[in-house]
């Protein structure tokens, strides 16, 4: 079992040794390990160093194995998928940046999304695919309509009921077969958007149902705990009201006076470094007015900031500075950059993330509030806005600069937010719960590669009528 102490991801913030930083980029990730762990063994290391040696000796196991693909291999499926691909194209898609890759004892290895990723951002490349790929129009024409219905209604209220099924794949079942799982699958957050929450149930064939939080817990789970016997299926069922107004906030109606709070730094990932201290100040170009200082960091963003699959957030040492050095990053990414950036300019930001679910997909999502008085808490969703802006639309870009869709269902309503009951080792994902969260006899499981999840959503129009509650 993982040792506890490692759990406190803020210790990302030491500095990793030299050494170990050349082996981790070099890709000796066996050796790293093994030096990792006879420097474990001094009695007279740091405590925090010490904690941070452990961290990396988990990560150092999980990040290679996001990297599936040697460079013949990368070669070999863009042959067969792309239409008359040339080989020095992946150089060049290397040498980009557009293709994810790290060095694996010393040979270039590239992400296991890195091909989905390249059908979503290059429409050069798109057109080439021999496959079929997901109809993208369908869900802009969505978010297109949602604006004008917005704009015309004021807001929407959408009711969403929602049915989440969780489960072990055929081989980890076989592994994990007669050892106690632990399984902690989300539950909205009852705040913000999210009125008339009703729980209807746990129905399962998956043992025993252990608890679910308060509806104010920051990061809200129910619990289950179960022998695994085979055939196992863990369910939640809700819905809520999904309240959301339409918000035009008039640059001239600012106050003087601003709030201090969601302000401050939290490491290791909102942190106010030199570089992103210059960078903020050279997009607010001197902006006091909040709300059009937090303009100009989100059309920023969705402008120069380019959308990217990433490996998993607990790899990256600060995704903030990340993002804005590299100039990529996926939705949670870019809103952890917008946070950072309205906080270095003194305007409260915060975290928001769980699910985008329409009738026509149901897949994770992150963003982010920003508070300006008076007019409260309002929304950017900065990869929402940049696909709008890559479309060539204006107003549904603008749109996500101040709002959401009713298509929400928030699962966390702070970043890095602990389990209400301490989690037997590191998560899969530390930072987030979107997709729920599997232990078995202490090890955590992938999702995706380990547990798949299934959705079944309902969804209904009610009335809005113009009072938000």
């Amino acid at each position: 079992m993982e040792d506890k102490a490692v759990m406190d991801m803020r210790y990302l913030d030491v500095p990793l040794p030299e050494d170990l930083t050349k082996l981790k980029w070099g890709g000796d990730y066996e050796r790293l390990i093994r030096v990792i762990d006879r420097r474990l063994s001094d009695e007279t290391l740091p405590e925090a160093l010490k904690k941070r040696l452990q961290l990396e000796r988990i990560l150092a196991a999980r990040i290679p194995s996001q990297y599936p693909y040697s460079y013949e291999d990368a070669l070999a499926l863009l042959r067969k998928q792309i239409r008359d691909f040339r080989d020095e194209e992946l150089e060049t898609l290397w040498e980009e940046n557009t293709a994810e890759w790290i060095y694996i004892n010393g040979k270039v290895h590239f992400h296991e999304l890195f091909f989905d990723n390249l059908m979503k951002t290059r429409e050069d490349y798109a057109a080439r695919f021999l496959g079929t790929l997901e109809d993208n129009e369908k869900n802009a024409a969505l978010l297109r309509e949602n604006v004008r219905l917005m704009e015309e209604k004021g807001g929407r209220i959408l009711h969403m009921r929602l049915t989440t099924k969780l489960s072990l794949t055929p081989e980890a079942e076989k592994a994990c077969m007669g050892k106690t799982a632990s399984v902690y699958m989300p539950l909205p957050v009852e705040y913000a958007q999210v009125k008339n929450f009703r729980l209807l149930g746990f129905e399962s064939a998956a043992g025993t149902f252990v608890s679910a939080d308060r509806g104010d817990y920051p990061q809200r789970t129910a619990r289950f705990e179960t022998v695994i016997r085979g055939g196992e299926i863990w369910k939640t069922e809700f819905e809520f009201d999904n309240e959301t107004a339409y918000h035009s906030p008039d640059p001239s109606q600012v106050l003087p006076i601003q709030p201090s709070f969601y302000t401050g730094e939290e490491a290791p990932h909102i942190r106010f470094t030199p570089y992103l201290r210059e960078l903020t100040k050279m997009v607010t170009e001197g902006e006091k007015n909040p709300l059009l200082a937090a303009g100009k960091i989100y059309r920023f963003i969705t402008s120069h900031i380019n959308y990217s699959f990433v490996r998993s957030y607990s790899t990256v040492e600060d995704i903030p500075e990340f993002t804005a050095v590299n100039r990529k990053g996926d939705c949670g990414f870019q809103a952890l950059l917008f946070i950072t950036m309205c906080r270095i300019a003194g305007i409260p930001a915060r975290w928001q993330s769980g699910l985008y679910a329409t009738p026509l997909t149901v897949g994770c999502h992150d963003w982010a509030q920003y508070y300006v008085a008076p007019f409260g808490w309002l929304s950017a969703d900065c990869s929402f806005g940049g696909s709008a802006f890559r479309q060539g639309d204006e107003k549904r870009r603008a749109y996500y600069g101040a709002n959401l869709d009713p298509y929400r269902i928030p699962y966390a309503s702070q970043f890095m937010h602990s389990f209400s009951k301490a989690e037997e080792g590191l998560r899969d994902d530390p930072y987030d719960n979107q997709s729920g969260e599997v232990f078995c006899d202490g090890r955590f499981l992938r999702f995706g590669k380990e547990f798949t999840v299934e959705y079944c959503l309902e969804t209904e129009e009610k009335p809005f009528d113009g009072n938000e509650k």
